[in-house]
């Protein structure tokens, strides 16, 4: 029987164990073992024992076979935790403490560095020597790995992926910046300016400041009725994180403030600690999908997280308590890159600690297409699933909207509208 037989098996099935293929393929074991042993440049051998599956390899173009992986401490130093290798289909992850496992994709934590949202659009021709598709949704996970193997110095969390994106790592110096540099970093954000990518939509930049790291929203600037809206929600959201704060409720630090036309909104970054140290990050996207993938509801994926002994009783009240502050104050926005956990993300069972709460605001109250809709009025009625933090959840609610009533720096129709609610 011709050897390519065995690597058209793993090309058309994906992985499979030895009993699996010589049904397949009508051979005995030691003509298996001899078809491996012929082809095992190309052929990856998967677990140990009676576990031990077989995969063929993916070559992605300008890539080594194998990429290490990096996790950058909160003190600025590396050490390396694991490998990853491509596979027909997915990936096959070995961890330095000797754990190991096949996704379907890429691992939870390397979907999360993956460039997206507003910045991640801009990827693609910040670096046109990568040769990437210019859009995100035509990308493969080949195209993931080229960018995060030799660009990938600077993404969320505290790995990095690859010698070339260790050694960038190594090399970037941190500069500081002044809020007074805000206009001009906004405008290089705004054409396309290099920065590192985060999965929100609003416009931002990131910058370092005093030791501390700072992802950095604003607004138009146009002197519009949506530049006028967006710098109102921008001391929302600065109202709504000190909120949660005050009451004990783990939030970013945020500051609203103003250089020529623009607000700014200044938001701690929760993967950074001092210059050059780095956290482990994961949203819950990524986590949800590489156990069911149902991206429901914020309260819901918490459920099952703490249902797998991933995530603490407490953690998941408080998710549930979020989600249910999100609904009183007019947040629609409760997609699954809008909560993160910290937690080592190449464990396949991470134990996991929700990071502090970010992006709370009425972002229903936001521009669309030029229209700035009213804040809606009436009775918001309660949740079932939501009813053991329902009460606490609209009693934070009705002290934020007295918070944004009473704010100066808001404008008069919009405080009028807030105290109406």
């Amino acid at each position: 029987m011709p050897i390519s037989n065995l690597v058209q098996q793993l090309g058309t099935h994906g992985p499979q164990g030895a009993a699996a293929l010589r049904k397949a393929l009508g051979v005995s074991g030691a003509t298996l073992s001899r078809m491996v042993k012929k082809e095992e440049g190309a052929i990856l051998r998967l677990g140990r024992a009676r576990a031990t599956r077989y995969a063929l390899r993916r070559k992605c173009p300008g890539l080594p076979a194998s990429l290490p992986i990096y996790k950058i401490d909160e003190n600025g130093a590396a050490k390396k935790a694991g490998e990853l290798t491509p596979v027909v289909p997915g990936s096959w992850v070995e961890t330095s403490e000797g754990e190991e496992q096949l996704y379907a994709g890429l691992p939870p934590a390397l979907v999360d560095l993956s460039p997206a949202g507003y910045q991640g659009r801009r990827f693609a021709g910040q670096h046109r020597e990568l040769g990437l598709p210019a859009g995100l949704t035509d990308w493969s996970d080949d195209h993931q790995l080229i960018a995060l193997a030799r660009r990938g110095e600077d993404l969320t969390g505290n790995l990095i992926l690859g010698e070339e994106s260790l050694d960038r790592f190594f090399a970037a110096p941190v500069r500081n910046s002044r809020r007074s540099d805000s206009p001009r970093l906004a405008e290089f954000s705004a054409v396309g300016g290099a920065g590192p990518s985060t999965a929100g939509e609003q416009p931002n930049f990131a910058v370092h400041r005093d030791g501390r790291h700072f992802w950095v929203k604003f607004s138009p600037g146009d002197g519009s009725p949506s530049d006028a809206r967006w710098r109102d929600l921008l001391v929302c959201e600065e109202l709504s994180l000190s909120l949660l704060a005050e009451s004990g409720i783990a939030a970013a630090h945020a500051r609203a403030y103003d250089v020529g036309k623009r607000r700014f909104l200044e938001v701690e970054r929760s993967d950074r600690v001092g210059s050059k140290g780095r956290r482990g990050l994961c949203t819950l996207g990524p986590l949800d999908d590489a156990l069911l993938g149902r991206r429901d509801s914020w309260s819901a994926a918490a459920g099952r997280l703490q249902g797998a002994g991933l995530l603490s009783a407490n953690d998941a009240r408080r998710v549930r308590l979020l989600e249910a502050y999100a609904i009183c104050i007019g947040n629609g926005d409760r997609q699954f890159g809008n909560l993160a956990f910290f937690g080592d993300g190449l464990t396949p069972t991470p134990a996991l600690t929700l990071a502090p709460a970010y992006n709370l605001f009425p972002t229903d109250a936001a521009p669309r297409a030029g229209f700035v809709p009213a804040l809606e009025r009436g009775e918001i009625l309660p949740q079932a699933r939501l009813l053991d933090v329902w009460d606490e959840a609209a009693q934070l609610a009705d002290r934020f909207w007295r918070a944004v009533g009473a704010d100066e720096r808001i404008s008069r129709a919009f405080r009028r509208e807030a105290r109406a609610r």
